[in-house]
């Protein structure tokens, strides 16, 4: 990214968000977006290609509280015309005879111009290491072997498999590294030759009024490098395209919507670059047996009335198997019994607890006999005085 892009993109808009929104309305607004305008789901869309790629470059800044800190502050003085105002005096000077070349930003944020006090200290870090400086022309990040994009995949897993952890295959389609040409773009037996235009910088610095911005070299379009002898395989851009399949390993106890982050598993980088990362976003599915409550699991047993009165000794599932628990005589129904360590259990720490909650079953077809005990039950039960509604306040 240009520094021209930096400073006019606004990566809020981008996510349709207020700059003042919380770091989890970020990322909700990032998913949502992700999900809609993913390659995948758009497939013959080039622009929603785009517009997921503008979120995602969005999302990087905004969700990295140090990077949003200082994208913040730069805009602040953009809009409050620091800038111009620096670019200003810095024209005056190449005018009247100091060096030549037009403003930088990595001049206003590392040489003390001026333009902003000492609580904004910080900007020469980010943009030092974005924007150096080399006599008349500015190398940029760009100069640099360019990374790979970031690939963003998804993933469903029954609730049994997210908390116990998985290693899933996954199938990605997308860029890879050229294996005719191992990525370098030349033909086999040639090898690329630095740009005699940009030196093997890649970009070339162009002056407008009190600015001078990087952009990338033409001639070797922001590689630095010039491949005479391209490959017939990927015409020269090192990266070719095809289905590959990844070994994702879940880890025990992933949520709903967690993202899982391989490291130099997404899109290959430019000419031998380093690749992207890879991104999996995990979906689980509900159990029919259990629930989940952060680290706790939840299961509600079916019992009848008889068990629950005269007590008894029930068979509950756990997630390796079952597990008796007693039930006293006189417990009601709604009661949750709690088994420590039945839950899930994320590594470094404690494992969380299966709640079993026990609720009465109501038979709805009854035999002759079994209406005569009920019956003969109820009137030796109002024969004790007994009144299920004493306690319950609507009571009169």
């Amino acid at each position: 990214m240009t520094q021209q892009e930096w400073i006019e993109r606004d990566f809020y808009a981008d996510l349709g968000v207020p700059s003042t929104a919380s770091a989890e309305q970020i990322k909700r607004a990032y998913r949502t977006l992700a999900r809609r305008l993913h390659p995948d789901a758009n497939p013959d869309d080039a622009a929603a290609g785009e517009r997921f790629k503008a979120v995602s470059e969005a999302h990087a800044v905004l969700s990295d509280p140090a990077t949003r800190a200082e994208y913040d502050r730069t805009l602040r003085l953009y809009r409050s015309g620091s800038f111009r105002q620096a670019g200003t005096r810095a024209g005056a000077a190449a005018r009247s005879g100091g060096e030549t070349g037009g403003f930088d930003l990595s001049d206003l944020f590392g040489s003390g111009s001026g333009a902003f006090t000492s609580g904004d200290a910080g900007f020469g870090d980010v943009f030092g290491d974005l924007f150096r400086r080399n006599g008349t022309r500015t190398t940029t990040a760009s100069s640099r072997p360019r990374r790979g994009s970031d690939v963003e995949a998804q993933t469903r897993l029954p609730l049994r498999q997210a908390v116990t952890g998985v290693v899933l295959p996954l199938q990605v389609s997308g860029p890879t590294v050229c294996t005719t040409c191992h990525g370098s773009g030349s033909r086999p037996g040639t090898r690329p030759r630095r740009c005699p235009s940009c030196g093997g910088a890649g970009t070339l610095t162009r002056n407008q009024g009190g600015f001078g911005f990087s952009e990338p070299c033409d001639d070797c379009r922001g590689t630095g490098m010039i491949v005479d002898h391209p490959c017939a395989d990927c015409q020269g851009t090192g990266v070719g395209h095809r289905t590959r399949t990844t070994n994702v390993r879940i880890p025990p106890g992933v949520t709903d919507g967690q993202r899982i982050r391989l490291t130099a598993h997404g899109e290959p980088g430019l000419r031998g670059a380093p690749a992207g990362d890879l991104y999996v976003t995990v979906t689980v599915d509900p159990d029919p047996v259990f629930g989940r409550d952060g680290d706790d699991l939840t299961v509600t047993m079916p019992v009848g009335f008889g068990e629950l009165a005269l007590g008894t000794t029930i068979s509950v599932p756990t997630l390796d198997g079952r597990v008796s628990v007693k039930i006293p005589a006189g417990t009601p129904s709604g009661r949750t019994f709690r088994l420590r360590g039945r839950g899930v259990h994320r590594g470094g720490g404690p494992a969380g607890d299966l709640r079993v909650t026990v609720q009465v079953a109501v038979p709805t077809r009854l035999d002759r006999s079994a209406v005569d005990a009920l019956r003969a039950y109820d009137k030796a039960e109002k024969a004790t005085g007994f009144d299920p509604r004493a306690s319950w306040p609507g009571h009169r």
